[in-house]
C-alpha cells in the first residue's frame, strides 16, 4: 500500500478562519521525512511537531522527526529502539516525547514505555510486565496522552487492536476497551475503573485533551466488527 507522499507538507486548521493552510518546508531540498501512514505525531504545544515511525510503501520505520513551525524545517532526531512498527503511540511532556507500543508486521507490542530527551536526543526504556494487571497489554493504534491527574503529571493509554486480522490494513483485529493511568513519578500503571455508558471498544480512532480539566475527548474508529465509527465520549477524570 502506497502512502500520499506530500514531500514534508502538513496541513492546518484554523478554527477561525474556517479553512486550511498548507504549510511545507521553507527549503524543499532538505532532509524530510518520507511519505508514510499509521505514523504518530505529537507537539510540544510551542513550536516543534514530533513525527514518529510507520508504515512507508514497504516495510515499517523506527525514525523520529521534529517539524519547525517558526522555521518551518524538519530535523531528524534518534531513531527510537526496535523494532519498527506502526501503530504506535507518542504523547509530548515536560521536554520529553514517551512511545509505547506499535505492531512490527509480526505481533502487537507492549511492556515498555520509552521515553525520548529532547535536549539530549537520546532514548531510555521504562519496562513494565504488559499482563493486563501490573500494566496495560501488548497492543496498537491506540493512544497515549499527557495530562495531570489529582495534580500529578499522568499519561493515559485506552482502547486499540491486541489481535491483528488476517486481512492487515484492510480488515480489524480484536479491540479492546479499556483505559490505563501512569504515574510519571512513581512509574506505575493503574487500571482505571468508569462509571456509567461506556464507548464501545475500537482501534484507529482519535482522541486529544480538554484543557479545561483533566478529560478526554475520543472519537470515531474502528470496531471489531469493521464497522466505521463516527461517535464522540468525554471521560472525565
Amino acid at each position: 500500500m502506497a502512502p500520499l507522499e506530500e514531500n514534508g507538507v502538513l496541513w492546518v486548521l484554523g478554527p477561525v478562519e474556517e479553512g486550511w493552510a498548507r504549510i511545507g518546508p521553507i527549503d524543499d531540498s532538505a532532509p524530510k521525512p518520507e511519505g508514510r501512514s499509521y505514523h504518530a505525531m505529537t507537539s510540544d504545544g510551542v513550536d516543534k511537531i514530533y513525527l514518529h515511525a510507520g508504515c512507508p510503501e514497504k516495510g515499517r520505520l523506527s525514525d523520529m522527526w521534529s517539524f519547525s513551525i517558526r522555521w518551518r524545517t524538519w530535523k531528524q532526531l534518534a531513531d527510537a529502539p526496535g523494532p519498527a512498527r506502526g501503530g504506535a503511540s507518542i504523547a509530548y511532556t515536560e521536554g520529553q516525547v514517551w512511545r509505547m507500543n506499535g505492531f512490527d508486521g509480526k505481533v502487537e507490542h507492549g511492556g515498555a514505555l520509552d521515553v525520548y530527551d529532547c535536549a539530549a536526543d537520546a532514548w531510555q526504556t521504562i519496562t513494565y510486565e504488559a499482563d493486563g494487571k501490573s500494566g496495560p497489554t501488548a497492543r496498537s493504534v491506540c493512544s497515549l496522552l499527557a495530562l495531570e491527574v489529582g495534580g500529578k503529571p499522568s499519561l493515559v493509554t485506552m482502547f486499540g487492536e491486541s489481535d491483528p486480522s488476517n486481512l492487515g490494513h484492510a480488515g480489524a483485529g480484536n479491540m479492546l476497551g479499556d483505559v490505563w493511568l501512569f504515574d510519571i513519578a512513581s512509574k506505575t500503571w493503574q487500571l482505571v475503573e468508569t462509571s456509567g455508558p461506556t464507548p464501545p471498544p475500537r482501534g484507529w480512532f482519535d482522541a486529544d485533551v480538554l484543557t479545561a480539566k483533566p478529560s478526554i475527548l475520543v472519537t470515531g474508529g474502528l470496531k471489531a466488527t469493521n464497522e466505521r465509527l463516527d461517535d464522540a465520549w468525554i471521560l472525565a477524570f
